[in-house]
Formats: C-alpha cells, structure tokens, sequence
C-alpha cells in the first residue's frame, strides 16, 4: 500500500504565520489540527514551520511524507461516536533546530511570522545559567526563543510591528509569564540591552493559556485496519478524543484578532483571567482522576473505561462529581454541570486505554492540588466532610499500603504485587508507617504531615475518625464491598 504523500492529497502552499516548537503527538492533533480547519473554512491561512528542539532524532519521516500526516479523531460527543480522519495539510516546513540550524534561523527575518506555539513539557519552560547565546542554538526552549527573537529584532532594526505572540502549550501554571520571565533572565545573562528588552516587553505578547485534549497516537494493533480504511499507509498517524479545549488569557494585544480560530467554531476561548477555567479543569477532570483511580484499582479495575462500565463506580463517580466538587467550582454551576458532562464522556470513550496504575503515580501530590482544595470548600460551604471525596483519602492510603524491596514500595491487589511509584520521600514514609502503624496510628500520621498537604489534616474535624473508619472498613471487606456499602 502506497504511502501518504503529496501525489495523494492536494496540499496548498500557504505563508508561514506559526512557528511551532514541538513535534510531538499532543501539538500535531491540537494545535496543527485547529489551525487546518481554520485554514479549510477561509478563517486563516495559516501555513506551520515545526521545528524539532531537541538533539536527538530527525524529522525525515515528514520530509518523506511532503509534512503530511493524519488525525484521527475517536470517542463520544455529544451523545454520538465521533470517529473522523483528517489530513493535515498546514505545515509548510519541517526544521531539525541542530541539524538545519541555517534554516531554522531564517525563520526570525519572515515578514509574515506572527506567532510562536510551543509544548516542550513542564520541563522545557526552565532557565540554566550555563546556556550561551553563541550556541547554534543555545540548549533550552527560552534560550532558542530568546536568540531567535533577537535576531528578529535586529534584523528589522527594532520594528514594533515584528513582535511576536506567544503561545505556549507546556502544562506550566501560567506558563506565557513564566517563559517571559526564562526568556528576561536569558536577555541579563547574555546582556542583550534595554533596546531589546524593551521590544520584547512592548512589542512581544507572552500568554497564559490552558489546553485540554488527551493524545494517545496511533494504536500498534490497529495499524493494517487503519490503513485498509484509510486507503494508504501512515507511519506519522495521530489518534485523540474529540473534546477539545483551548483557554487564551488576552490582556493588552488583541491576540483574538490575529489568532481568530474561535470563528471557525472551533473550542477555543479567549478571557482575561484563566484562573476559573484551570480550577474547573483541575478539579473536575483531574480531580475526578485521582480521587477515584486508586479505589478502582483496588477494586479490580485497571483502566478507566473498565471502571465507567461498572454501575457501583460509575455512580461513585458521578456522585462526587456533582454533588462534591461541580459545587465548589469557581464558575456558574450550569457551565461547570456541563463540562462534568463533557468529562464522563471522555472517560467512557471506547477507543481509549486509559490505565489506572499511570493515573496512579505521584498520588500524593496530585491528592493534594486535585482534591483537597474540593474538599476543604465544600466543608466551608456545608459544614460537614465531603462523604466521597473523604473516602478517597482512605483509598489513597489503602493503595500505598506496601511493603519494599529491590525494585522500590510495592502494594498488593488479589495476591499479586503492584508498584507505588512517587517521590523518594513519600515512598520513605508509607514504607515507615503503612505497615507498621496500627489504623488510626497510620491515619493520624499521614493527615499529620503537613510536608505532604502544606497544612496539618488533622486540624478538619472529623477527618481522621471517618477516614479510619473509611478505611478499616476498606482492609476488613475489600474496596468493591467498602464502594458498595458507601453508595
């Protein structure tokens, strides 16, 4: 079967506007598959120059594939399977930023260059004082950015009108100040001149954003059916859910007016504050995750579809969610109701295999920034300890009851072993306390580390004593039993 290619599917030549840092599954099925809609309906005619930032491996599978490649997207919407394939037509060029470094650099002197997307992850958005503007190019994502923008600034000597937007996608809370701020410490390192910090404050616009679509790429025991399907054969294939979100915070530049991909009706939404929006994603989606991933997996469930499929957990769920976090969203309570909506379809969604044990990693701290603040409102508002949300505590520490050994703390499930992976400290203390400690010793302990929650838990009234009961319960008759008996 033939591979995709240009011979294959028409592909417009447009002008480059986006320079996109980032290769990766998440920007190609998000950002590239939004800009192509634009361009299809007229809203935009937005051509991509995607830059690989990292040293290690090439971009020729997309040289070969003339920059094309296909989304697929799969799940439920609204009700309905949505199972839809797009060619994505919008990228022009495909740069390796150390093995094309010439060509890369030519992008700082477009004329039609507007914006800047990026998804280097959480990692990527950092300053090291050991990078060096004579690099070619320097080793981080500011320092790249910086250098580049330079170079445009010197190029047309100073033009306010060559700025440039951007838009970060790196999971960072308010990642555009943070990469303003990576990219101001770069211009005092490698002494700049006001000259240039000044364009880069007055002509330059760094926005937060928060963005919202699960990934998972192309399926490997799949791959002869979709082809079959599709008709050709795609190595660069590309597989998301359908929901999607993108959240622009715009303050000063009309970032809407050159960014107009919300008149295509497509899920884009452009505010002056994210805050509301990041708490709604927080605690409903992520929330909702990590509060119930533990005792599901307890329970005999490994991934999140298998869980929705039970009617015991699939209304523990929806429980919590509506009754104890959807009230505690900082947003009117038809809009947070419907994107809980939006949220249990997604974790129903059959063409995803979502696993429990990876939801499971660095509970402790996602316990924390996910649940707790839910918790903690909804007892200021009502008064009483959030049944459910409670509970996931108790199942939290239900899960990190282990035992260590070579390989690190491990847990057991049915007889079988299971890993607890988090942070050095906290498999430290669950190794210490969980099977020492009798029930309330080992409650009372971890609501008591406040390293862990930034506030002593003991100080909720109530708290330890349910959470003990909570969880004596869960030891002597198995989560699904303790599940069941709470519902």
């Amino acid at each position: 079967m033939e591979r995709l290619n240009q011979a294959q599917v028409e592909k417009k030549e447009r002008p480059i506007v986006v320079l996109q840092y980032g290769e990766g599954n998440f920007l190609r099925a998000f950002a590239d598959h939004m800009i192509d809609v634009a361009n299809e309906q007229g809203i935009t005619d937005f051509g991509i120059a995607m830059v690989k930032p990292r040293k290690n491996g090439t971009l020729s599978r997309f040289r070969e594939q003339d920059e094309l490649y296909t989304v697929l997207l799969r799940g439920y919407q609204n009700g309905a399977v949505v199972d839809e394939a797009r060619v994505i037509t919008s990228i022009q060029k495909a740069i390796e930023c150390y093995g094309q470094y010439e060509e890369y650099e030519a992008l700082a002197r477009l004329e039609t260059l507007k914006l800047v997307v990026s998804n280097t992850t959480e990692a990527g958005i950092v300053f090291e004082e050991s990078d060096r503007f004579e690099l070619c190019p320097p080793d981080t994502f500011p320092g790249k950015l910086t250098k580049l923008l330079y170079q445009r600034f010197e190029h047309f000597h100073g033009d306010p009108t060559r700025g440039l937007i951007m838009l970060p996608c790196e999971l960072n809370e308010r990642n555009g100040q943070r990469l303003q701020h990576c990219v101001n410490q770069y211009i005092d390192l490698w002494k700049l001149g006001d000259g240039f910090r000044c364009w880069v404050e007055k002509s330059c616009t760094f926005c937060n954003t928060l963005v919202d679509r699960i990934v998972t790429g192309a399926p490997k025991d799949e791959g002869e059916a979709i082809a079959q399907r599709l008709g050709y054969e795609d190595p660069l294939l590309d597989i998301a859910e359908p929901f999607a979100f993108w959240g622009i915070e715009q303050t000063g530049t009309d970032v809407q007016g050159v960014f107009p991909l919300d008149r295509a009706g497509l899920p884009v939404l452009f505010v002056q504050d994210l805050t509301p929006y990041r708490e709604r994603k927080v605690r409903i989606l992520n929330g909702a995750h990590t509060a119930t991933a533990l005792a599901g997996y307890l329970a005999g469930f490994d991934t999140v579809g298998e869980l929705m499929a039970d009617p015991v957990f699939s209304a523990y769920l929806k429980k919590m969610v509506y009754e104890e976090i959807v009230p505690t969203v900082p947003l009117p309570q038809a809009e947070a109701s419907a994107y809980a909506s939006a949220v249990f379809e997604r974790f129903g969604n059959p063409f995803l295999r979502h696993s429990l044990l990876d939801i499971s990693l660095n509970s402790v701290s996602k316990w924390k920034t996910r649940v707790l603040p839910s918790l903690k409102d909804f007892f200021q508002r009502e008064e009483r300890l959030p049944r459910l949300l409670t509970f996931s505590f108790a199942a939290l520490l239900a899960f990190y009851r282990g035992a260590r050994d070579k390989d690190g703390l491990k847990g057991t499930r049915g007889g079988e072993e299971y890993p607890i992976r988090d942070d050095r400290e906290v498999m430290e203390f669950f190794a210490a306390h969980s099977a020492a400690d009798s029930v309330p010793q080992y409650v009372e302990a971890a609501a008591a580390h406040s390293a862990f929650w930034e506030e002593d838990l003991r100080a909720l009234p109530g708290f330890v004593e349910q959470v003990s009961a909570d969880l004596q319960r869960i030891l002597d008759s198995g989560m699904m039993a303790a599940a069941r008996e709470l519902m």
